[in-house]
This record gives structure tokens, C-alpha cells and sequence, in this order.
């Protein structure tokens, strides 16, 4: 018993360890194989870290060498990869997949990577075609099996005492402080720093949050997100430090089957997914069904009232009752019947998306984070009135926040202080000095405020805040979540910087418009002539008109330009975690923009 509590990790590697003696898993990573679900127990996992970080000295790389990984999604193979490197005292330097040529040439240059395993033939043809112009890379690898250059430590079966001696010495030498990955961040400024995170910072990272998920050994999580992002990462090394399994999902498009073959316990996500879910429902409500139309409208009225603080009144709980039973539940079924909460992160989530999720039997725990801080910085409990809808929760275990000159309404720069804060950008010392106040507080860059003293809610982005020419200061992003609470509109962009009113540009949700468009008998063609219909426009100005009325005079958007096409991460019209670059955005449409104000 003694022993028992004595089991620790220090450093990311040692979770393998500490899953097998604490909770072992016989089946702790698993992915879908010729229909079934196939996995690795925790001790095939551990051998096969082993035979790959024995591969890595065979082969001459010292620790500190940089690695660099493109994953799409997570597999059991990119854990076992990441693991092994940094159990050979390896620096992980994961790219998105959607990185261009230049980008990567620029990262694989700039931290002198000598290998970089891609995660399929795609991606590694661009890696070759780079070499020449990288000449600290030696190797290029992929993880596409049965082509070429595949990892070869992956069909290895076996390593000698000899190999295992090293390999133990090696590991021995591997400190909390030494570094665990680079981590390339551009934000909405396009420019790429690197965020030096070390084992020490992920690892605390990981135990706050081991104090705060609802997990148990054994319980089924399915994996989504870019196993190239922070959240994602960490959050893997959480799960098998749970002792959860982890079921990495292979594609987006097969997300539903994934999800109602796995039936998974909890997930990781981005509110893009949970909005994706909801427009579903909203689709749903306009099919051609008057009953079903009732229905859905008056169940998701219900689920959009859910509280999370008091207990309810005895009509609501017989009309959430009601509405579980004739809707939200098969809704639920779609997702595998047993999911019971989400993780959600990366960007703000509509507060009434949040309580719809809940209400039907999925709580959702949204939380804040940025990669230099590993990336928990608060997240809401899934304990009775430790959650607060609109809020990102309280800060997690070892965390402190504060805000920098609060001005009248509370609101502040955002300052984070604690052991999961990264030790600096690489080689980006002038950055580094820029980000740190001299006291050693992390400026996010984020504004927020306190509810009810203790529930961090954020506000906007402090470089996104702008005045306008009558001298009104405007926070665009609650006005965007405002009006993308309407269902014609999926995304959008408040306008305004030193003009003398407020405008936008609206995505419409193309899928719930074209349905509404059949049902009003309006001839449908393509998004880019269905923007400039006039019964639509028509459309979206009631809509906007409706949405401006509970809002402030000066807040008002005046007029509006529609977009023929989402915004999204590959268009590189967004960040990496589902932002806007608004410098982008504002000069591909600078035509229309200033037509707006004319």
C-alpha cells in the first residue's frame, strides 16, 4: 500500500509507467483497423516507446537534438512516437499539416531539426523537397505504412540488454527543467514564435488538471483535435495518466461513426464542433414535418434555459424531462449514447450552445488556455456550482490570474503566473522581454473579468478592441458571438476601427439557408449568387435588425456585406485555435468594406 502511494511522474515519458503500475490498461491506445477497433495494451505501449527511443541513439541523435512531427489527428503510433523521443531526451517541434512550404522550411531552419516524421506520403514529399534547403535535416520519415520511408523503429520487435542499458542511462539524464517541445504559435499576428516548454511545465499542467476532469480508469475518451496542438497533446498524456483509453479518430468525416461505435465517457473539443452539432439540430428544425418543427423549436427553447447553479423549478424539470425523451436524447445517441461531458476550448463558445449540450445530458466544461501555458490556464468543474455558462471557469490547481488595471466594468488584461508558463519564445529574446511583466506575470493578450469573484469570463482580444471615430470603444468579439447566435449566420466580423459606425461580414450558414431558401420557393444556385439575392439580403437584415434591438445604439452594425464562403483554418482565414485574422480578412474584402462607408 506504501508503494502504492509513492507512484509519481516527473516527466512526461514516466506516465507510461505510472499507468501500468497504478491502473494497467489492456487496452490503452486504440485506433480503427478493417472496421474494428484494434488498440495496445500499456506494456505493448511501453515496449514499443522503448524499441523506437533505442532506434533514436542507435542512430547517433543527442539529447536536446530537435525533432520535428507533422500529425493530422493523434494515433497510437504518434503518441508512441512523441513518447520515445522524449524518453531519448529528444525536443518535439510538431507543424500543423497545414503549414505552407515556407513556414515549415522557416521552423525546420530556425531550431536546426536533424529529422522530421510526417504523417503521410503527402506530407512527406513536401518534407524532401525541402532538404536542400535545410541543412541540418538528415532524415525524413512518414507514417503511411506500406510506403516508402516509412518510420522503420515501428517494424522493429525486439531491442538487446545493451540497447536497454543505454537507453535506462539516457533516461536518467533526462531533467523536469530539460525542454519537452517547441511549440510554433503565429496567433492572429501571422508571426511564428516558438514557446519553449519544458517537462516541468506540462507535467504540472497535467496533474492540475488530473484533480479537475470527471475521469476514471477505464472510462472511454475519443480523440479529434490536431495531434500538432498543445490541448490535444496534453490532454493524451492526461488520459493515460487517468488510465482512460484513448480512441483516435482518423478522419472528420468519420466522426459520427466514431463516435457511435466508441460510445465514449469524454472528449476534447473546439466550439467549431459543438456549433457544427447545434446547426444540425437548427436543420433539423426545418424540415418539412410541422410536428417536428414544434418539437425540436420547444425542446431546444427548454435545453437553451438550463442553469447550472440552483435547482430547477419542478415545471422545468418536467419539461426537460419531456424534452430529453422527444429530442435531446436522440440528439445525444448521435454522439454514442454515453458521452458525459466535453472539454471545450480554443475559442469562446456561445453561452446557450453550452447549456442546450447540457441540458441534454452532455456537460460541457469550457475552459481557457494559450500554448505558452501548457495550455490549462481555468476550466469549469463538473462539480454542482463550480460551472458557470458564458465563463471559462475558475483557474486550474497551481494557476493564478489577475487583471492588469481593471477599468470601471472590471475588465483587464489577463496575467497568469505559474509553474505551466513557458520559459520564453526561442530565439525571440526581445519577444520574451515583451510578453513578461518584471515581476514574471505572462500577459495573455486577453481581456476579461471576474463573475461572482471567482469565474473568469474573457472579454476580447486587447489588440482586437477599437474606437470608433464618434469615440466609442467596441469589443468586437461578444458582438460577433451575438450575432452568430442567429441560425442564418455561422460566422463574423465586427468593423469599425476609426469610422463612424459599426459594420460587418457575415458567413451565412449555407446548409440551414439553402433549407430555408427551398421552403420560401426561392430558386437555389451556389453561395456565391445566393449572397447577393435580394430576398436573402432581405432575410439578413430583419435578422440583424432583431439581433441590433437588444444591443446599445453605438454597438449597432449599420450595414453589413455577406461572404460567399466560410472561414476556416486551411484558408489560413483563421488561427490555428479558430480565431479570425482580422488583418487578412480586412484586406481581402477592403473593396467591400470601404463600400460600406461611402
Amino acid at each position: 500500500m506504501e508503494e502504492h502511494t509513492t507512484i509519481d511522474f516527473t516527466r512526461v515519458f514516466d506516465i507510461i509507467g505510472y499507468q501500468q503500475k497504478k491502473y494497467p490498461q489492456s487496452k490503452a491506445l486504440l485506433q480503427l483497423k478493417n472496421g474494428q477497433w484494434e488498440g495496445y495494451s500499456i506494456s505493448e505501449v511501453q515496449k514499443k516507446v522503448d524499441i523506437i527511443s533505442c532506434w533514436l541513439l542507435e542512430h547517433g541523435f543527442e539529447q536536446g537534438t530537435c525533432i520535428s512531427v507533422i500529425p493530422r489527428m493523434g494515433s497510437p503510433e504518434w503518441m508512441m512516437v512523441d513518447l520515445a523521443s522524449l524518453q531519448a531526451g529528444l525536443t518535439i517541434v510538431p507543424i500543423h499539416p497545414i503549414s505552407t512550404t515556407e513556414e515549415i522550411e522557416f521552423i525546420l531552419n530556425e531550431t536546426g531539426a536533424t529529422i522530421c516524421i510526417a504523417a503521410d506520403s503527402e506530407l512527406h514529399e513536401k518534407i524532401k523537397s525541402l532538404m536542400g534547403n535545410v541543412p541540418s535535416l538528415q532524415w525524413a520519415f512518414q507514417l503511411e505504412n506500406e510506403k516508402e520511408d516509412y518510420f522503420p523503429p515501428l517494424l522493429l520487435e525486439n531491442i538487446s540488454t545493451d540497447q536497454h542499458e543505454a537507453l535506462n542511462l539516457r533516461k536518467k539524464q533526462i531533467k523536469e527543467e530539460d525542454l519537452l517541445a517547441i511549440m510554433y504559435t503565429s496567433g492572429t499576428s501571422g508571426i511564428s514564435k516558438g514557446a519553449l516548454l519544458t517537462h516541468g511545465n506540462v507535467v504540472s499542467n497535467i496533474k492540475s488538471i488530473l484533480t479537475v476532469l470527471p475521469l476514471q480508469p477505464g472510462h472511454r475518451a475519443l480523440s479529434f483535435l490536431p495531434y500538432s496542438h498543445i490541448f490535444e497533446r496534453t490532454s493524451s498524456y492526461a488520459y493515460m495518466a487517468f488510465g482512460v483509453q484513448i480512441h483516435f479518430s482518423q478522419s472528420i468525416e468519420n466522426l459520427t461513426h466514431d463516435f457511435r461505435s466508441v460510445k465514449p465517457f469524454f472528449c476534447t473539443s473546439v466550439p467549431r464542433t459543438l456549433e457544427k452539432m447545434y446547426n444540425f439540430l437548427l436543420e433539423q428544425r426545418q424540415g418539412k414535418s410541422w410536428l417536428k418543427k414544434i418539437l425540436i423549436t420547444w425542446a431546444m427553447s427548454i435545453g437553451e434555459k438550463y442553469k447550472d447553479k440552483q435547482a430547477a423549478a419542478l415545471l422545468f424539470v418536467v419539461q426537460l424531462f419531456f424534452a430529453r425523451l422527444w429530442v435531446l436524447n436522440r440528439w445525444r445517441k448521435g454522439l454514442g449514447g454515453h458521452l458525459r461531458y466535453m472539454a471545450v476550448g480554443a475559442a469562446a463558445l456561445r453561452p446557450e450552445i453550452g447549456r442546450l449540450f447540457s441540458a441534454a445530458g452532455i456537460q460541457v466544461l469550457s475552459g481557457y488556455g494559450m500554448t505558452e501555458a501548457s495550455p490549462f490556464i481555468s476550466v469549469n468543474r463538473y462539480q454542482p456550482g463550480l460551472n458557470r455558462f458564458g465563463t471559462v471557469g475558475t483557474p486550474v490547481p497551481g494557476v493564478e490570474i489577475k487583471l492588469d488595471n481593471p477599468d470601471e466594468n472590471g475588465e483587464g488584461e489577463i496575467l497568469v503566473k505559474g509553474p505551466n508558463i513557458m520559459k520564453g519564445y526561442f530565439k525571440r529574446p526581445e519577444l520574451t522581454r515583451e510578453v513578461f511583466t518584471d515581476d514574471g506575470w505572462l500577459k495573455t493578450g486577453d481581456v476579461g473579468k471576474m463573475v461572482e469573484k471567482r469565474f473568469l469570463s474573457i472579454t476580447d482580444r486587447k489588440k482586437d478592441i477599437f474606437k470608433t471615430s464618434a469615440g466609442k470603444y467596441i469589443a468586437p468579439q461578444p458582438l460577433e458571438n451575438h450575432f452568430c447566435s442567429s441560425p442564418f449566420i455561422v460566422q463574423c466580423l465586427i468593423l469599425g476601427f476609426n469610422k463612424p459606425y459599426v459594420t460587418a461580414i457575415l458567413v451565412p450558414n449555407f446548409s440551414f439557408l439553402k433549407t430555408w431558401c427551398e421552403g420560401q420557393g426561392i430558386h437555389w444556385t451556389s453561395p456565391p449568387f445566393m449572397v447577393h439575392n435580394i430576398k436573402v439580403l432581405k432575410k439578413f437584415q430583419e435578422e440583424t435588425e432583431r439581433l441590433n434591438a437588444t444591443l446599445q445604439n453605438f454597438e449597432r452594425i449599420r450595414n453589413f456585406i455577406l461572404s460567399d464562403e466560410e472561414w476556416t483554418v486551411e484558408s489560413k482565414d483563421l488561427t490555428t485555435s479558430f480565431k479570425p485574422r482580422r488583418n487578412k480578412l480586412l484586406e481581402m474584402y477592403r473593396g467591400e468594406i470601404e463600400k460600406m462607408y461611402l
